[in-house]
């Protein structure tokens, strides 16, 4: 029989997937597009590389201003409440990206179009630097102890989604014509998404305040959220983003910077073939998330992000290193393969940094946590993966620099605390009277 906290649970997860979903398919239109078609139509060079490189640096614009955004709604969620905040991240994501999709391109206005295109980006940032961590909270807040890892992962679930509803449509559009999607095309996927808006904000209105808010935070004196979360985060904020190397920016290398170096010059694969290939992948990302986080609180969410890290590195090598054979069904397989390793290390981490911060300023804490770790590992990947490739002339200089980042995201793993949300406070939320989990779980 359902109890009413897994109801609640369930509905919250729901919401938190739904969300993210249309907020990560917003998010992924703008990194396919960055990948394909941005650096001719508004940083038009006569380098191809210099074209996609000033692409990918507007890519990076949106993860500078992520802590910024966790910091804006950071303050919304633990002043107001997580929901609110979500509401106001979804209209903001919502209308920047319908707006990129009614840019006029530089050959229109000339410099004013790559102006504007950074303008609208910094905005996405800003959206998606509120909103994961507050999504996070709602399914991992709703949930029961014993489930926490599960129900994050519906957040997490939601990325996959995105990824694939975004791939997915651009994939379609490649079989229109070689000059389709070059020719406008580029707009469409853009001005979906206004469609999706208004699902999410209706799945988003039906679900109830997180139960930690209500209980542990609404009502009780507080200092301002920011302040709090350095002076008594600081620590974990800093493991929180350490945590993060492959999850985050270890993502972006096997997607938008493993799409640009397979259709680059010098392998020279087929967009549509990468295309299918990256869908394919979201699409197996997507059946195994919820699975691999369930083992988190099996196993626990730790020892799964250990397994997903080296597993990781075992992948990614040989992914990139069999595209100049361009073996098709090799392409297609090491993808995925890559997808569902990384799922190991990006399934728990919802449950693993929300578990990191006690109540008070925790959407504040982890949005910096996560945006700043974003800021840093995953938007300067691409761009720094493909200078590195024309530093060296060689991607096992991109291979080595995924298994430093591995590296740190395993020794934080190792020191991150875990804090049990059934722990009791005191009117002034003293830090000493939440207790710390010394598990692994």
């Amino acid at each position: 029989m359902m109890t009413a906290t897994t109801s609640r649970a369930r509905r919250a997860g729901l919401a938190a997937f739904v969300g993210t979903t249309i907020e990560w398919y917003d998010f992924y239109v703008y990194a396919t597009a960055a990948a394909l078609v941005f650096g001719p139509l508004f940083f038009p060079s006569e380098d191809p590389l210099a074209e996609t490189a000033s692409a990918f640096a507007t890519f990076a614009v949106a993860f500078l201003v992520r802590p910024l955004g966790g910091i804006l709604f950071g303050h919304i969620g633990d002043k107001l409440g997580r929901r609110r905040s979500l509401v106001l991240t979804l209209l903001l994501m919502g209308v920047s990206t319908v707006l990129v999709g009614l840019l006029p391109t530089y050959a229109d206005i000339g410099f004013m179009a790559p102006v504007l295109l950074i303008a609208l980006r910094a905005l996405q940032g800003l959206a998606v630097g509120g909103e994961w961590g507050g999504a996070v909270l709602m399914s991992v807040e709703h949930a029961p102890a014993k489930s926490k890892t599960f129900y994050g992962g519906f957040t997490q679930l939601g990325n996959p989604a995105g990824a694939l509803l975004a791939s997915g449509v651009f994939a379609l559009m490649t079989r229109a014509g070689d000059d389709f999607i070059i020719d406008g095309g580029w707009r469409i996927p853009f001005l979906l998404s206004i469609v999706l808006i208004g699902v999410g904000l209706w799945v988003r209105y039906r679900v109830e305040e997180s139960p930690v808010f209500e209980q542990k935070v609404e009502g009780r004196k507080q200092s301002m959220p920011l302040a709090f979360a350095l002076r008594a985060n600081w620590l974990p904020i800093l493991l929180g983003i350490g945590l993060l190397p492959i999850s985050t920016g270890g993502y972006y290398l096997a997607t938008t910077f493993a799409t640009a170096y397979a259709t680059g010059e010098g392998v020279g694969l087929s967009e549509q073939l990468i295309l299918d290939a990256m869908t394919v992948a979201s699409l197996v990302e997507f059946l195994v998330t919820l699975p691999i986080a369930w083992l988190g609180d099996r196993w626990g969410r730790k020892n799964v992000m250990y397994i997903g890290l080296v597993t990781s590195v075992l992948t990614f090598a040989p992914f990139l290193l069999v595209m100049p054979g361009r073996v098709e069904p090799l392409v297609f397989l090491l993808a995925s393969l890559v997808r569902i390793a990384m799922s190991g290390t990006y399934a728990p981490i919802a449950a693993i940094l929300a578990q990191m911060f006690r109540p008070q300023a925790r959407y504040t804490s982890i949005a910096l946590s996560y945006g700043v770790g974003a800021a840093i590992w995953a938007g300067f990947s691409p761009w720094f993966a493909t200078q590195l490739i024309a530093w060296t002339g060689s991607v096992w200089s991109v291979i080595a620099m995924f298994v430093g980042m591995a590296i740190i995201a395993g020794i934080c793993t190792r020191l991150a605390p875990q804090h049990s949300d059934e722990a009791p406070v005191t009117e002034s939320f003293a830090a000493r009277t939440d207790t710390t989990e010394h598990t692994v779980r």
